[in-house]
């Protein structure tokens, strides 16, 4: 589990590392699933990236 994250003296939490790192991970899963044609079995696309997200950065931290 990590501790807070000092930049420039400022505390911050760890989340955002994890949030900064879940972001490029979710847009090239965004890309290949427009490629592949997905988003045309999706019912709302908005809800399922938030999912999507979501669960990349829950994955993220219980590593």
């Amino acid at each position: 589990m990590m501790t807070e994250l000092n930049v420039a003296g400022i505390y911050m939490a760890p989340i955002v590392l994890y949030a900064m790192v879940a972001l490029p991970i979710f847009l090239v899963l965004r890309v290949i699933l427009a490629r592949i044609g997905f988003w045309r079995l999706v019912w709302h696309p908005a809800l399922f990236e938030t999912a999507l997200y979501l669960s990349i950065l829950s994955l993220l931290i219980l590593l």
